[in-house]
């Protein structure tokens, strides 16, 4: 296959998937892996898509938003084991805030702990909570198409009425100077009165968020724990290190898994 080819294939294969492997892109292209990583490296200084860990995703917009189907398909080894950081965090008797998202679902399985209450603006935590018999609390407001969020005014009351001792968020994207983030202002705003109600805050992202800053900021690196994957970038690692507190789940937790 001749390497426009490759490009070719490469970005086709991203605007059907929105978020390719390293290894489905070696299969389709019969090329090489290393091959494929200086393609990756090219295509991402032409701009035409972002490289992430073990792979590459398209060039997002800033107010573009993945849908809950299309979260619940990516990166699902990762959130399991970000979602088991997470669920370490929690003690007898705590009364969380969990996000709505994919990646603090991935921690209700893991929760070990005793009389715990939770609060949600998801509509997939509502159901993975009484799945596993929580007492479980749901804030009010419109209900978003896309992500099955609470959002609005009626959220913003009810999450106002609530004191955690731990709140776990979802985000969209993770830049060392513009901190969290999410495409949608309304939905940030819930996500900074969880925070700022909780005692202590844990953020969970894969690294496919690294370097993204969406539209809307949520808070700064140190005002949250995160919880991440290493991925494929160091030099941005690294600098995350310096200035956030980063709880890593780290390669052999993964393949151990997988």
């Amino acid at each position: 296959m001749l390497t426009f080819e490759r490009y070719e294939k490469i970005l086709q294969l991203l605007e059907d998937q929105k978020v390719t492997k390293l290894a489905d892109l070696v299969e389709a292209t019969g090329a090489s892996e290393s091959t494929i990583r200086r393609d990756l490296t090219i295509l991402e200084n032409e701009q035409k898509l972002k490289r992430i860990h073990g792979g590459a995703s398209l060039m997002k917009s800033k107010v573009d938003e993945p849908s809950m189907m299309e979260k619940q398909q990516q990166f699902t080894e990762e959130k399991k084991q970000m979602g088991k950081r997470a669920a370490s965090f929690v003690q007898d008797g705590d009364c969380l805030y969990i996000d709505a998202g994919t990646s603090t679902q991935a921690m209700i399985p893991y929760i070990q702990a005793k009389d715990i209450v939770i609060v949600t603006n998801g509509l997939n935590i509502i159901q993975e909570a009484l799945q596993h018999q929580f007492r479980t609390y749901v804030v009010g407001g419109y209900v978003k198409s896309g992500t099955h969020a609470f959002i609005g005014k009626g959220a913003v009351d009810s999450i106002q009425q609530f004191r955690f001792d731990k709140a776990f968020i979802g985000t969209n994207g993770v830049d060392i100077n513009f901190g969290f983030s999410t495409p949608d202002p309304e939905e940030a705003q819930i996500k900074q009165l969880a925070m700022k109600q909780s005692t202590q805050s844990f953020v969970l992202a894969d690294p496919s968020k690294f370097g993204d800053a969406t539209f809307a900021r949520v808070a700064d690196l140190e005002e949250a724990v995160l919880i991440t994957t290493e991925g494929d970038d160091r030099e941005f690692f690294e600098k995350l290190t310096n200035v956030a507190k980063v709880e890593v789940v780290n390669s052999d937790d993964l393949h151990s898994h997988s």
